[in-house]
């Protein structure tokens, strides 16, 4: 285990393996713009900033766009595989955990980094 024990007021403790993602008092902060991820695309060096940019990677990776699933997802999947990629249709809200799925689904292709 690694992190830095939390002491409140009361008494009570936990383990906080993040503290610089938490304030003195325990909740969680406000989301630290320099917190924030990126997806860079290994090959290019380029950071993916559009899902126009994405979905021409993944199809040069052998991905289709899935269309008979979620509307409101944007998917990709491959014939080779049972995996299938589900993004969020606004790219606003394209995270690290959808950055994660595509870097475990893709080895050596992508990486995720600190803004």
């Amino acid at each position: 285990m690694s992190g830095v024990w939390m002491f409140k007021n009361n008494g009570v403790y936990r383990l906080v393996e993040n503290p610089q993602a938490e304030g003195s008092d325990g909740r969680q902060g406000k989301g630290n713009s320099s917190k924030r991820k990126v997806l860079v695309h290994l090959p290019s060096g380029e950071v993916v900033s559009s899902y126009a940019f994405l979905e021409q990677i993944l199809t040069g990776l052998g991905w289709e766009r899935y269309y008979d699933g979620d509307p409101d997802l944007y998917q990709f999947h491959k014939h080779s595989s049972i995996d299938l990629i589900s993004l969020p249709k606004d790219f606003s809200k394209f995270n690290s955990i959808n950055m994660y799925d595509i870097v475990i689904k893709n080895p050596n292709v992508f990486h995720v980094r600190d803004k």
